[in-house]
């Protein structure tokens, strides 16, 4: 009986017409074969022949579970997949598979009871395709999606998320909860407007890109946006519409990156350039203004001594008024002098003519010249001298020094002794200038000379604050160095050292 009934489902399989035959015999991208009620093949086609590596000869009366790997035998599967036929009618699944050569292959497997007239199971149609390379291709890709999905999330320096077609975010990535503040779970499902300050939201900004970004493909702008804390930042933005295989707007991806420090740096050197403008502006206006007053100065300046020279006597009080005018020319020419010094020092015009000196003789000089300054002041200039030094420098500039020095030291410390020191240290020239004057405060230190820096209230102290800034410019056209230091005891030190 059961060979009567095997007969007839291996006919309904493989048909006794030739045509028919040929044609299940053709199909070679499907394995197609018929299994008795124990599982041993009783039938195979061409299909089954290339999928499997099996002749008919070498498979027909052998177990179907040669097709499988040792642990789904040994785990009973081949059995339960032909009960599950025999109860349901029909079985299907993908799994691993195994070819005649050992090769595993992955197939979709479709295992159906077959039945007489009667409705009695009498074996299995089961038909096998070979979908290998579909799933290393869908592996490929998944893998390919794992490590962009990996690469999106891990990327900190860019917020990188997508944003459905109605505004409201779908995704978020670890750049994205850095740079804005919230986590995934706060901001999902919620409208980009989050991001926007109140007055872009009011005048329809995230509406508008996106309008646009859907109409055009893509869009980028640059603007403030606004993180969790309520804190703003300068972001770069670029917004792409994202459509499926039929043009249908899916979303957004939008990409954001902070700026703010860019935004900061780009603001700070444009602040640098129109200040760096505006001292230009100022030392042109002050050279220009320096020489057009020099001019009328000296011829004021000539008339005054004339007046002085002339013979006779000259009425009471006109005396004393004159000597005060030739004292306020004298002032005004050296301010004018320091300003032109500081705009030759400006342009880099500052030229020095060096010639062989004896620094001694120098500084007993300018203290002869300003003895009526210091007698003025009530300072008295004490001056130790030592062994004389000789070096190279330019006279004039070198008797400016020590001149913008002590009037520094009259100024500043009236009614205190002065006291000057030169000597030599290796191949060096050292001048110190000490005064018992109330020291210079220690946030202006750093600063002192520096041009228009002072050391006390203008209120208090006349002068440009120019002085000490020519000094020191003098100082290091010569290659040395001058320093200030408060003294323990009180009062302030200057040290010049000059190369000899």
């Amino acid at each position: 009986m059961f060979e009567q009934n095997s007969q007839a489902v291996l006919e309904m399989v493989e048909p006794q017409d030739d045509q028919a035959r040929t044609l299940l015999d053709s199909i070679q991208d499907y394995a197609i074969f018929m299994l008795d009620l124990t599982g041993r093949v009783r039938s195979w086609n061409r299909g089954a022949e290339r999928v499997n590596g099996y002749s008919r000869e070498e498979i027909l009366g052998k177990h179907f579970s040669i097709f499988y790997p040792p642990g789904d035998i040994i785990d009973g599967r081949c059995e339960r997949e032909l009960q599950t036929a025999e109860t349901e009618g029909r079985f299907e699944e993908e799994g691993w598979r195994v070819r005649k050569n050992g090769e595993r292959y992955w197939a979709n497997v479709v295992l159906t009871a077959m039945r007489d007239a009667a409705g009695q199971v009498v074996g299995f149609a089961k038909v096998t395709r070979d979908l290998t390379e579909r799933r290393k291709t869908e592996e490929r890709l998944r893998h390919s999606e794992e490590r962009f999905r990996l690469l999106v999330t891990s990327v900190k320096d860019y917020a990188i998320f997508m944003v459905g077609p109605d505004g409201r975010v779908q995704s978020w990535n670890a750049g994205a909860q850095r740079m804005k503040g919230y986590e995934a779970g706060e901001i999902i499902g919620e409208p980009i407007t989050r991001f926007y300050p109140e007055e872009a939201v009011a005048h329809g900004k995230p509406w508008a890109l996106l309008r646009e970004a859907a109409e055009v493909g893509r869009v980028e702008d640059e603007g403030w946006r606004v993180r969790k804390d309520g804190s703003l930042f300068w972001a770069d933005v670029v917004i792409t519409a994202v459509r499926d295989e039929r043009g249908q707007l899916r979303g957004y991806a939008k990409v954001t990156r902070d700026l703010t420090e860019r935004q900061r740096a780009e603001a700070e050197r444009l602040r640098l350039a129109q200040a760096e403008e505006a001292v230009r502006l100022r030392d042109e206006f002050l050279a220009i203004a320096s020489h057009e007053l020099k001019t009328p100065l000296t011829a004021l300046q000539l008339q005054l001594q004339s007046l002085k020279l002339r013979g006779g006597p000259l009425e009471p009080g006109v005396t004393s008024k004159l000597d005060r005018a030739v004292h306020s020319t004298e002032r005004l020419a050296g301010l004018i002098e320091t300003l032109l010094d500081v705009s030759r020092l400006s342009t880099g015009q500052l030229t020095l003519k060096p010639e062989r000196m004896e620094l001694c003789a120098t500084v007993r000089d300018v203290i002869d010249r300003l003895h009526e300054a210091a007698a003025h002041a009530d300072c008295q200039v004490l001056f130790q001298e030592g062994t004389p030094v000789e070096g190279t420098w330019d006279r004039l500039r070198i008797e400016q020094v020590v001149i913008n020095l002590l009037s520094n030291a009259f100024k500043y410390a009236a009614g205190s002794p002065v006291e000057l020191s030169v000597s030599r240290e290796g191949s060096d020239a050292l001048l110190v200038i000490r005064d018992k004057g109330p020291g210079i405060p220690e946030s202006a230190l750093s600063r002192l000379f520096n041009r228009f820096e002072r050391a006390a209230s203008i209120n208090h102290y006349g002068g440009l604050g120019l002085g000490l800034y020519v000094t020191r410019e003098i100082v290091q056209a010569h290659g040395g160095h001058i320093s200030v230091e408060n003294l323990a005891e009180g009062g302030a030190r200057f040290t010049v050292r000059l190369p000899t």
